[in-house]
């Protein structure tokens, strides 16, 4: 699963490492194939009997004429092809789009797989935004709309609003990306700047029943944020996109056409998303049926049966990566110089998404970075391994998942001539890692739960 699993391995500078490196490494490709959708599918969504059943929740799929299958995001083609192997013929059309060079990962016959842009939309997600959205618009009383979301969907479902152009909505979004904004401050102007997000395929697709399957890529699991919410009531507002462009400085470079379209959004000239109560949603069931939560379990057994002290410190996880990093490396070098909060052996289980402000000319993502900041503080202070990664496979604009540290990755760092602080202050964490060949490298995983930091101090 990792491709360069013997590599990572073999980086350790004594047996000892070696040892604990093959450990996190195990743990990291457990962590991975949990996560995987069909697993998640298996666990919460089944047919038996003509009837359709998510968790405790069933409708009888005789009660509908026709049945389609819409969706968007990293883990919406393996969601396809599961739910396709569920429902067989009874599905009358299926469109979902997944990101570009994963099509052939999946396997569906009816389901048809559209890849598309991501992290920045392009025209052929546009073009499957549209036929998704024209689909809902044909949908009647009887019919059934099954709607797959996961992490990467809010990118891979562009449908800009009247008068904003796909090329503004792109560079809106590639601004956001680099001003260091929090996904949900980026999916809140989305939402407000797009004719399907925040609600408005539900709004579309009624009075049709609607069941969304949804594998959560969001800090605290908000349906109206995973995938930007398509079919969730949209509790934000024109006022709340425009404070975040404000925010992070983004405002003045608009163009005077999207600036005038935000303009009369706030003023009231222009619809505002679908809100709690709209009876759009009267027929509309999500269901989250994957989270990073579940996958930090998962790590805490996995660790507890090999005699760990095993803990989840948080599923929310947030920040600036490269403070995060320092954050847990001190809890680390506490747990491992006094045994609080417990001795070693110990795994300590982070999960959530940081942030990245973008201020040098550098290579790299939010693990890396978190591993690059938490690896200066742990050297040489005790027997201490890190891997912080994102479970898409892809961390950044860069082809590596994140990265792997000890207490010795700023001596081999510093025998080569590198600077961490350097690299750090370039935000140029790939090029580190590479150099050492301490990058995790797995390829785009067809999932997404947000990233995972884990942290294991063996006995000595």
């Amino acid at each position: 699963m990792i491709k360069n699993r013997s590599e990572l391995i073999e980086n350790a500078l004594t047996p000892e490492l070696r040892v604990g490196r093959t450990l996190l490494i195990e743990g990291v490709e457990h962590a991975l194939k949990a996560a995987h959708p069909l697993n998640f599918l298996r666990k919460h969504v089944a047919v038996t009997n003509g009837t359709f059943r998510v968790d405790g929740n069933l409708w009888k799929l005789d009660a509908f004429e026709r049945v389609f299958i819409l969706g968007a995001g990293k883990a919406s083609g393996h969601l396809a092809e599961g739910v396709e192997q569920l429902l067989g013929d009874k599905i009358t059309e299926g469109y979902v789009n997944v990101p570009k060079g994963t099509k052939t990962l999946f396997k569906t016959r009816v389901v048809e797989l559209n890849e598309a842009g991501h992290p920045i939309p392009d025209e052929n997600g546009l073009m499957g935004a549209e036929k998704m959205a024209e689909i809902a618009e044909n949908a009647g009383r009887r019919d059934l709309l099954i709607c797959l979301w996961s992490g990467g969907g809010s990118s891979l479902l562009p449908l800009p609003a009247e008068n904003v152009s796909l090329n503004e909505k792109r560079s809106i979004t590639e601004r956001l990306i680099l001003s260091g904004a929090t996904i949900n401050e980026i999916n809140i102007v989305r939402k407000h700047l797009s004719r399907i997000k925040g609600g408005w395929l539900a709004k579309k697709a009624m009075p049709a029943t609607v069941i969304s399957l949804i594998i959560s890529d969001v800090v605290g699991d908000r349906v109206d944020v995973i995938a930007s919410g398509p079919t969730s009531p949209d509790e934000s507002t024109y006022i709340d996109a425009v404070k975040i462009l404000k925010r992070h400085g983004l405002w003045n470079g608009l163009s005077s056409k999207v600036k005038e379209f935000f303009t009369q959004g706030v003023d009231g000239k222009l619809p505002e998303t679908p809100k709690p109560g709209d009876p759009c949603f009267k027929s509309v069931h999500n269901h989250i049926i994957g989270s990073n939560l579940e996958i930090c379990l998962e790590l805490r057994n996995f660790y507890a049966t090999r005699g760990y002290n095993s803990m989840v410190l948080t599923s929310r996880l947030e920040g600036e990566a490269r403070e995060v990093g320092k954050l847990l490396s001190s809890i680390a070098l506490e747990a491992a110089s006094s045994g609080n909060p417990s001795k070693p052996p110990i795994a300590f289980i982070c999960g959530g998404e940081t942030t990245v402000t973008v201020r040098g000319g550098g290579k790299g993502g939010r693990n890396q970075e978190l591993a690059l900041a938490a690896s200066t503080k742990i050297s040489n202070q005790a027997h201490v391994l890190m891997a912080s990664f994102g479970t898409d496979g892809v961390d950044g604009p860069t082809d590596a998942a994140g990265a792997v540290v000890d207490h010795t990755t700023i001596e081999r760092a510093e025998n080569m001539g590198l600077r961490a602080d350097d690299y750090l202050l370039d935000n140029d964490s790939y090029t580190f890692f590479k150099k050492l060949g301490d990058l995790i490298i797995c390829g785009p995983t067809g999932t997404n739960v947000n990233d995972i930091s884990l942290i294991i101090i063996p006995s000595r």
